[in-house]
């Protein structure tokens, strides 16, 4: 036996026993034995490179490291499923489905909580493994794909294929990541989701290797229409993937119900997190007749679980200071797992909130998501109140710099007015570099608190003079010299934004990305808004009075003036950049967005409205002219159908700008 048919026989071994544990559940080899193969590959490999395969086993382990990762381009859009939430939202689609198809069937799949994914092959070899991004356009993610033991890196047929199925980190995994990262004193992971989306998205491919990933493929793009469902499922099982084995093959709509109760009781008990139920028509060849929306097929739906709710102990109420100074109480708990997410802290809104809620500190209170993702509290279980538990009272002074607290008339939120408070300072930091406002890449939460923390950035404009410290900034133990000129580049880009992206930046009270926008436009320059009236700013359509006396005030203040001026000097852009408005369609047309799009994220479709001569306004009503759906569309779309206001999709929006 030559040296390069050894290579290929241990690499068939191991590759076999790695299908048979990670796929099968039925290990044939002992560990000591496949540790012997390994090695020997390993040997092999190490002292004739020249014979070692891209995808040899031993890749598994990890240890490429990206500068970035490429943008890749998916050739079928991996478009999202419309949602159910109850047993009417399924008869209904299930009345949908049998007005275009009378004979129907259904497949129930578990919806797996992680990451989705797209594997292609080859020739039967594994070239490309991608998030879905915007479901056009994902990320490269080959060199963590590769490190997942379930996925196989060859097929024992030579095909060229892409299959599509979710990443996910079982909870054994999740739970022992966790424990490692408290013993170092790293932050944890919030629930089994964002770890597994964490580890796929790491640089170095070692570290998504010690993650312990798994996978679950579902979908075989481009299979025979003729194939039905169910065929589909088995057919990529037989190719060597890993498929869920809870899916079910259900004769009606009362069966599929059936089979939600049954997973919706067994959710808990399962090794992995799953988030709801997915329903898919049997019948593959009745696909194209019942039809696609722009960014969701008709013949799926995804069933998703309502709100868990459970109950842990309040312990302690403290208060945390925002960037406009408002004071907000929050609820330190018992850690509780609600809906896969460890919840140890939840907003509690604001002194009138916990009063009518009757909310005392030691309470046993009910924690749920609220849209399965924000952790509130709901009410107290007033029954279980012992004499230890203490009725809320609200503080008078900032938690934070300790300047007594103010309640502005007619709002329900406390004030700390001090400007340098430490907590107000760092908050506006966070807010000035997110990517709502000046979108600096690298310039996270984080290192923001670290950079304060440091006395590198107290105000706005030393974030502009990080430059003059770059010795001492790439000796910040977890930074270094790659990561420090990455965000020196950033920063330097970021100074060619639109006059809007500042003003949203600067956090001017009342002021949002929309009137951001509405002011920069009107006035075209920084310098013109800051010498307009109120009035000025009064006559402007979609700018009441509050908000005209907020930037007013802001402007004239001799601390705002001064940055604004220091800010000039390092060659931040202070114009709005001239946008052609083209006569369409859309001209005078006041539209609402509503619902998530595919192509465009928000910001472009409002930028794509505006250019085209529509108006955006915030909410429906019998002045609207036109309402954009995307997918989980709520109850903007539930009052244009009863105020008869025209509605169109994503797909439809940029047909008739196209006209």
């Amino acid at each position: 036996m030559t040296i390069l048919d050894k290579m290929n026989d241990l690499i068939k071994r191991i590759e076999q026993a790695n299908y048979e544990y990670y796929v099968l559940d039925k290990p044939s080899l002992e560990d000591y034995e496949f540790d012997r193969l390994m090695n020997e590959l390993i040997a092999l490999e190490n002292e004739y490179p020249q014979y070692k395969k891209p995808n040899s086993p031993t890749s598994r382990v990890g240890g490429e490291v990206l500068d970035k990762f490429q943008k890749v381009t998916h050739e079928v859009p991996m478009m999202s499923l419309s949602n159910a939430y109850n047993e009417d939202d399924l008869r209904d689609f299930d009345r949908k489905i049998k007005e275009e198809v009378i004979d129907v069937s259904y497949v129930c799949e578990l919806k797996i909580d992680g990451l989705s994914v797209s594997l292609i092959y080859e020739d039967g070899v594994l070239v490309r493994g991608a998030t879905r991004g915007n479901g056009v356009v994902g990320e490269d993610i080959t060199h963590n794909v590769k490190t997942i033991k379930s996925i196989p890196l060859n097929l024992q047929d030579a095909l060229s294929i892409e299959v599509r199925g979710e990443i996910y980190m079982p909870k054994a995994s999740f739970h022992k990541l966790n424990e490692e990262r408290q013993l170092n004193e790293e932050e944890l992971f919030a629930n089994p989701r964002n770890a597994a989306a964490g580890s796929v998205r790491q640089l170095d491919s070692k570290i998504a290797a010690q993650r312990n990933l798994d996978a679950f493929l579902y979908t075989l793009v481009g299979e025979d229409d003729e194939i039905s469902q169910l065929d589909s499922l088995k057919h990529m099982k037989n190719l060597g993937f890993k498929v869920n084995q809870e899916f079910k093959y259900c004769k009606d709509i009362d069966a599929v119900i059936a089979y939600i109760h049954e997973y919706t009781a067994k959710r808990d008990l399962l090794p992995y997190e799953i988030d709801g139920i997915v329903v898919k028509v049997n019948e593959r060849h009745n696909y194209d007749k019942i039809g696609y929306t722009a960014k969701y097929p008709k013949w799926a739906i995804a069933y998703k679980f309502p709100a868990s709710e459970v109950t842990t102990k309040l312990k302690n109420i403290t208060f945390q200071v925002g960037r406009t100074g408002n004071v907000t109480p929050v609820a330190e708990l018992e850690p509780v797992l609600v809906a896969g997410s460890l919840i140890s802290r939840a907003t509690l809104h604001n002194e009138d909130y916990c009063i009518s809620k009757d909310i005392y500190i030691n309470d046993y209170v009910v924690v749920r998501k609220a849209g399965d993702v924000i952790p509130e509290v709901v009410r107290p279980v007033t029954e279980k109140r012992t004499a230890d538990c203490v009725q809320f009272q609200m503080i008078k002074e900032c938690p934070s710099c300790h300047s007594k607290l103010s309640k502005i008339a007619n709002e329900a939120d406390y004030y700390c007015l001090n400007d340098k408070c430490p907590s107000r300072v760092v908050n506006k930091l966070i807010h000035f570099a997110s990517r709502v406002a000046y979108n600096i890449d690298g310039l996270g939460d984080k290192l923001v608190e670290l950079l304060y923390q440091q006395n590198y950035i107290k105000e706005i404009d030393d974030i502009f003079n990080l430059k003059n410290y770059y010795d001492e900034l790439i000796k910040i133990k977890g930074l270094g010299e790659k990561t420090i000129n990455n965000l020196l580049e950033a920063i330097d880009n970021s100074k060619k934004n639109d006059l809007d992206k500042l003003l949203f930046g600067l956090g001017i009270r009342h002021v949002g990305q929309k009137v951001s926008k509405i002011i920069a436009q009107h006035f075209k320059s920084l310098d013109a808004i800051m010498e307009a009236s109120v009035d000025d700013f009064n006559n402007i359509s979609d700018i009441g009075a509050v908000i005209a006396l907020s930037i007013y005030e802001y402007m004239h203040d001799e601390y705002n003036i001064n940055l604004i001026n220091r800010l000039k000097l390092l060659g931040l852009n202070m114009n709005s950049y001239e946008k052609v408005i083209k006569k369409s369609s859309l001209t005078g047309l006041k539209c609402v967005l509503t619902g998530k799009l595919m192509h465009l994220t928000r910001d472009e479709a409002k930028d794509l409205i505006t250019s085209n001569g529509g108006l955006i306004v915030s909410s429906v009503s019998k002045k609207t002219d036109l309402v954009i759906a995307g997918s989980d569309a709520g109850s903007k779309l539930d009052k244009a159908n009863e105020l008869g206001i025209k509605v169109i999709s994503e797909s439809e929006l940029l047909e008739l700008i196209k006209e």
